[in-house]
């Protein structure tokens, strides 16, 4: 019979993820006023937007979904380091350029996800990144309320692309 091998990896991130996890549960009344605020400014964003198409632009604005939020989390730098600029690779006799890197501001996940495990590895990553995450509880309806704020039928997480725009200044008011 063999042993378990012990994990490497410290504890204290994940222990440092739950604790943030818990201060940062918006329910109630703290909730609504932090996706009404969101939604404004949406609204405010989009009248400003010229002529892209809304899909097109709140793809620009946000990650939407657990898939898209933990790529874009992934391809962050960890720590503090956040790197804004294009870079190029380098090929023999070419020169190809690659997308600017895209960092995340925020992240709100629904709390009310099931199965858990859906969204349970979002918080520790958020917070190796230094992402502040935003549990939404609202009963049983957290998801549909976050898909809402982007005319879906639900979303499980949301993540808040840092581009400087009134949405930024909205969700920084909050954190």
């Amino acid at each position: 019979m063999s042993t378990k091998k012990k994990s490497r990896r410290p504890l204290e991130t994940s222990k440092k993820a739950h604790e943030q996890a818990i201060a940062d549960t918006y329910n109630g009344q703290r909730l609504d006023d932090l996706l009404a605020k969101i939604l404004r400014s949406i609204e405010l964003g989009k009248s400003s937007k010229g002529e892209l198409p809304d899909k097109i632009w709140i793809k620009q604005q946000f990650a939407i979904g657990v898939n898209d939020v933990t790529r874009l989390l992934e391809r962050m730098p960890q720590g503090d380091t956040v790197v804004d600029a294009p870079y190029e690779i380098s090929c023999p006799g070419k020169s190809m350029r690659r997308s600017p890197l895209n960092s995340l501001q925020a992240v709100l996940v629904a709390a009310d996800c099931n199965p858990k495990w859906l969204t349970k590895h979002i918080p520790i990553l958020a917070s190796s990144r230094m992402v502040p995450v935003i549990l939404v509880k609202d009963g049983k309806c957290a998801s549909l309320r976050l898909g809402a704020l982007l005319n879906l039928k639900t979303a499980l997480a949301i993540g808040v692309k840092a581009r400087g725009s009134c949405i930024n200044a909205a969700v920084e008011e909050f954190l």
